[in-house]
């Protein structure tokens, strides 16, 4: 596998989702590997490029499962990355060593609007609380999350009190 599109992927998976922010900082700057059973990717600036099969991603802490990984670039930066799985899931320990867990069949992730998009059985686990939905539109420059099934779907959401949060009860 080459190794840009490595590196252009490992540029966007850090922000992928709303506990982002209290990530464990130090993951950023850990090295990312990657295994799919197999990819296509380009070094071409404007070409996709795909992971599939089995597809695991490990950057410190974060451990990113999916079926499929696709990132699409415009100019040799990231635009798009889309994962979808059975589910798609996302793991990974906070600054504060409590744990976030997200899962979706799909996640989008625009990188030019900064918005992360879960859908199908999408569910977000963290110290604060937890939401299930079929649908989580999370914007990275507003901290909004929505959320809401389709075809009239109901939201499941629970907040856990600051004390239980301190204690790494969620």
């Amino acid at each position: 596998m080459n190794a840009l599109p490595a590196k252009l992927l490992a540029l966007c998976l850090g922000a992928l989702l709303p506990a982002a922010a209290l990530a464990k900082s130090s993951d950023r700057n850990q090295p990312m590997d990657l295994d799919a059973d197999s990819t296509d990717c380009s070094i071409n600036d404007n070409a996709p490029c795909t992971f599939r099969g089995n597809v695991n991603i490990v950057q410190g802490t974060l451990n990113i499962r999916a079926a499929t990984a696709d990132v699409r670039r415009s100019n040799g930066e990231i635009q798009t990355v889309k994962l979808t799985g059975a589910p798609a899931t996302m793991n990974q320990e906070l600054d504060d060593g409590s744990q976030f867990k997200a899962r979706a069949s799909q996640v989008d992730y625009d990188v030019t609007r900064e918005t992360v998009v879960l859908t199908g059985n999408a569910f977000v686990e963290q110290p604060s609380g937890n939401i299930a939905s079929d649908r989580i539109v999370y914007n990275m420059k507003t901290g909004q999350v929505q959320s809401g099934g389709q075809g009239g779907g109901r939201v499941k959401m629970r907040l856990n009190p600051k004390n239980s949060q301190q204690q790494g009860g969620g």
